[in-house]
């Protein structure tokens, strides 16, 4: 395997671990610390002022990382465009929240609008590739489902889906970093099998990321990534699914996001069909787990491991439509 990938992947990982020291005591002295809601589990209410934006630390790392060792070709530059695009949504989320004291940050409309013109950059990269095939492959064979136009829908819906399950999945001491690595490590071969080099060393910079991350986000954690990172992060998975079309694959290895916001969904509707019953004893999910009696470290290490094993399967999926041949 090239020495660039493990390169970049132990790049990103001292970068992160390095900024980790002088970061977070510069957020303890702006005083960005994180706001815990009073819905939330009342356990969490100890973790109130915990730094928060610890994702500037991700980026760096990412940015670092892909400028030593990857070639900027158009596929890394849209996949960077959207990491840091959604990396910025988050960013102004959190200051607003944080140092504005505007609990509730950007509206819903307004993140929506800013994220329809990075999935209007994605459509125009998209265009300007030749004899692009606006196909939707099915995970596990050799077929492609043509969609025509309504695969920039399907795009959209991808990135906004995915931004926002992470950002979901972001409420536990290491969860979404945790949970993050084995889809990036399955983005990374994937890529590499496929003969992308550079977004498989753009994936390995976001595992680094994500390791280096949790050195200082494992339970206790003395940082939060905030809509920074979880966006960010969110934006470069979005990319990678996109880029190496497995649009649907995402689904499975992404599949703790996916219970994550499902478990929302299913939460608000049900409550609002019921009348104020619910299904679950908190959402996300991760939530309903805390307040049966699980340990956050319980859940973060049983997630992780689900996650894992998701990856394996989306890779086994991935091989076997690609001909078994890994």
């Amino acid at each position: 395997m090239d020495y660039s990938l493990w390169g970049a992947l132990a790049t990103s990982f001292v970068i992160c671990a390095a900024s980790g020291p002088v970061l977070i005591p510069l957020l303890h002295k702006l005083k960005f610390g994180q706001s815990i809601r009073d819905c939330g589990p009342q356990a969490h209410q100890k973790k109130s002022g915990t730094p928060t934006m610890g994702g500037l630390m991700i980026l760096t790392a990412v940015l670092v990382a892909v400028l030593v060792w990857c070639k900027l070709t158009p596929a890394v530059l849209i996949a960077l465009l959207l990491t840091f695009g959604h990396a910025l949504i988050g960013f102004v989320d959190d200051y607003i929240k944080v140092v504005m004291k505007r609990n509730l940050g950007l509206t819903a409309k307004q993140k929506l609008f800013l994220q329809f013109l990075l999935a209007g950059a994605y459509v125009y990269y998209l265009e300007l590739q030749p004899h692009v095939n606006l196909g939707l492959n099915i995970p596990g064979t050799s077929l492609s489902v043509p969609l025509g136009s309504l695969y920039y829908v399907l795009a959209f819906l991808l990135l906004v889906g995915t931004t926002n399950a992470v950002n979901l999945t972001d409420g536990l001491d290491g969860l979404a970093a945790s949970v993050t690595v084995p889809v990036t490590l399955a983005y990374a071969y994937i890529a590499y099998q496929s003969g992308s080099m550079d977004l498989s060393i753009f994936a390995l910079t976001l595992t680094g990321a994500c390791l280096g991350f949790l050195l200082f986000n494992r339970y206790p954690a003395k940082v939060f990534m905030g809509d920074t990172g979880s966006l960010a992060l969110g934006g470069g998975i979005a990319a990678l699914a996109l880029l190496t079309r497995t649009e649907l694959l995402l689904i499975i290895l992404g599949g703790i996001y996916v219970m994550e916001a499902a478990s929302v969904i299913i939460q608000v509707g049900y409550f609002k069909k019921t009348g104020g019953k619910r299904i679950f004893r908190m959402t996300p999910i991760h939530h309903h787990f805390e307040l049966g009696g699980w340990k956050e470290t319980k859940i973060v290490q049983v997630f992780a491991g689900s996650s894992l094993l998701l990856g394996l399967i989306g890779i086994g999926l991935w091989c076997l439509g690609n001909g078994g041949g890994c």
